[in-house]
């Protein structure tokens, strides 16, 4: 097989050279000619045929020497016809050269210099020629197994697609039409692919072509932007996918194609990110000893992140489960080395001697507690393990904190502690008393709270679930036709968390505005059309009835609360908690000595959170008849 490979390559190579060899021929013929009917050139058979002799070796010469031919020409771009011409332009001037030594019944230098220009120029398009006709029949011969495409941007990231997808046939890919709001491309054509209509159109022009793939290039359109496209996108019955943004195409250069890749969670939603964290905030961490715990979760690994890229003198995460911490772990030292200095524990919030040692022995000076136990479903059938974590998890923390010095203690929280209606909200409804009452006892450390709504991409969000379903072709499930759920973001929430430990003064309840919610079943129904799926034909949704504890709307702020502006227009802060200080210490006492008992039952649990929470209650909505499947 190796000399078969090596056969057709010196076969191809020699054809090439032949190819040059005959341009080269013809084009000094034809300079030869024009001088000598004009009278220029004394025509004579020996010089002639010594000329084109000569000046052919030349050529293939500078071709062999710069290894012209090794490129694939059906691959080839711009950069390679730019070489090819240059050597060409090379060989002409020193065949040139060569015969103005010997002037005697040879042309003027001129014509020499003007026939190897001519040469340059016809061995360059017979490469151009080359690959087009390599390309052509190499899709003629594929076209009827390819998919076919519509591009939507027919600005340079379109062009680059289209012409990386056209010379190569093994894409599996066949470009019908691209896609374009500006007018003036309106029916005209690129890389002879017309443009077939404006972005309103995708639907229409999707069936009359039998599209079946979507790919979008515009790397420069906002998430907005991409909402309106993707819309249009999920009329249809196509796979779409899409090119990052603009500086992620900048930051890692090389082919386009290759990095089309599926449609983000922050896409789906269509709203830009919110930003509530600038380099002053972020700056406020340089030189301080950091502690999270929690560290190797979907928000703490996250925090890890942001705080180590602003030089922080120590970053110490603590965490029960190894894994995602040994990733983290894993990940900064690659990035940052021995810049960073870091140290990981592997332990339980729930120890407080373990914790206070370990604080004692750090000295941090600031630290975000996000490790919890947040699945509600879970925490339903085990309320006494949500109370041992959550509830003394954060009592232990806190309590550490302030008897060594902290300056700040930032808790995270979540929006379903307002109203709780399950035992996990409860049990962070808890935790966020325990950081107002240790925010009044406390004389040095600053305590302050931090509310979030769900996390896209976090650890058992919905947005995973989904899209694994989608690829098993399994039912979407959904827990009911109208929930609805606000979403933020990852680096959203943890930007949050940062603002919040520098604006924390003591005691508040830090709220982000996280816009208007979502509707999951519409967001179900997006990703299957999305992905080139009809509901109802190449999957179900199937609805599955709310969950132990879970509500139809989650709300970000109990009505007594209120609201308080700050000097971030998107930032919030609620009310104090209505607690009596004097009996939340015994309060808690009892609830820990229930927690800790062997034989105490769920519903011992839940009538015991409820007296310490007046507002919790579990939620009974009205009986909705709806389909098994839809």
């Amino acid at each position: 097989m190796k000399f078969k490979l090596n056969h057709d390559r010196i076969g191809r190579d020699l054809l090439l050279y032949f190819i040059d060899a005959v341009i080269v021929a013809c084009c000094y013929t034809l300079i030869w000619l024009l001088g000598a009917v004009q009278g220029h050139i004394e025509w004579q058979l020996v010089p002639y045929a010594i000329n084109i002799g000569v000046t052919a070796f030349i050529f293939a010469l500078c071709l062999l020497v710069c290894r012209i031919n090794a490129t694939i020409w059906r691959y080839a771009n711009g950069r390679e016809y730019i070489k090819l011409f240059a050597i060409a332009i090379v060989a002409g001037l020193l065949s040139a050269i060569v015969f103005e030594i010997f002037k005697e019944k040879m042309p003027a230098t001129i014509f020499l210099a003007f026939a190897g220009v001519l040469a340059a120029t016809m061995i360059t398009i017979s490469r151009i020629v080359y690959k087009e006709l390599t390309v052509y029949f190499s899709r003629k011969n594929n076209v009827s197994e390819g998919r076919r495409l519509l591009i939507v941007g027919a600005g340079e990231a379109g062009y680059r697609m289209l012409d990386e997808i056209k010379g190569n046939p093994a894409s599996g890919l066949v470009p019908i039409g691209l896609i374009d709001d500006d007018i003036h491309k309106q029916n005209r054509t690129i890389n002879n692919v017309k443009v077939l209509g404006k972005m309103s159109d995708i639907e229409k022009i999707c069936a009359e072509h039998s599209i079946q793939v979507i790919y979008i290039a515009i790397p420069s359109a906002t998430n907005e932007e991409r909402k309106r496209i993707l819309d249009e996108c999920a009329k249809t019955t196509c796979s779409v996918k899409i090119l990052p943004y603009l500086y992620e195409l900048n930051e890692e250069g090389g082919d386009i194609v290759s990095r089309v890749r599926d449609i983000t969670p922050e896409e789906l939603l269509g709203r830009e990110p919110i930003k509530v964290a600038n380099e002053k905030i972020l700056s406020y961490v340089k030189g301080k000893k950091v502690l999270i715990t929690g560290g190797g979760g979907s928000i703490g690994s996250e925090l890890c992140r942001q705080i180590a890229s602003h030089q922080p003198e120590k970053l110490i995460l603590v965490d029960i489960y190894e894994n995602t911490t040994y990733e983290i772990q894993q990940e900064l030292r690659s990035r940052y080395g021995d810049r960073l200095n870091m140290a990981v524990y592997i332990l339980t919030v729930c120890d407080y001697e373990r914790i206070d040692r370990l604080f004692a022995n750090e000295k941090p000076d600031i630290v975000l507690h996000a490790a919890a136990h947040k699945h509600v479903p879970l925490m339903e059938t085990v309320p006494e393990e949500a109370v041992k974590n959550n509830v003394f998890g954060t009592y232990n923390v806190a309590r550490a904190a302030n008897n060594n010095g902290v300056q700040k203690f930032v808790l995270i929280s979540t929006d379903k502690a307002v109203n709780p209606t399950n035992i996990m909200g409860t049990t962070k409804r808890v935790c966020e008393m325990i950081v107002q009452y240790f925010n009044r006892i406390s004389c040095g450390t600053t305590f302050a709270a931090v509310r979030f709504g769900n996390v896209l991409g976090s650890h058992g969000s919905v947005i995973p679930l989904f899209k694994e379903q989608i690829e098993k072709r399994r039912d979407v499930t959904v827990t009911h036709p109208d929930i609805i759920r606000y979403f933020m973001t990852i680096p959203e929430a943890s930007q949050l968390v940062l603002t919040a430990m520098v604006m924390a003064d003591g005691g508040e309840l830090f709220v982000l505005d996280m816009g208007e919610p979502v509707k999951i079943d519409t967001l179900a129904r997006k990703m299957i059309s999305l992905a080139g799926l009809t509901v109802g034909k190449d999957i179900n949704i199937k609805y599955v009835g709310l969950r132990p504890g879970e509500k139809l709307f989650e709300e970000l702020l109990m009505s007594e609360e209120g609201l308080k502006k700050t000097s971030n227009g998107r930032i919030f802060i609620g009310g104090a908690i209505n607690m009596d200080y004097d009996r939340f210490p015994d309060d808690l006492e009892a609830l820990k000595s229930l927690a800790t008992r062997p034989d105490v039952t769920p519903d011992e649990m839940e009538t015991a959170l409820m007296k310490l929470v007046p507002t919790f209650k579990r939620y009974k909505p009205a009986k909705i008849t709806i389909e098994e499947k839809i």
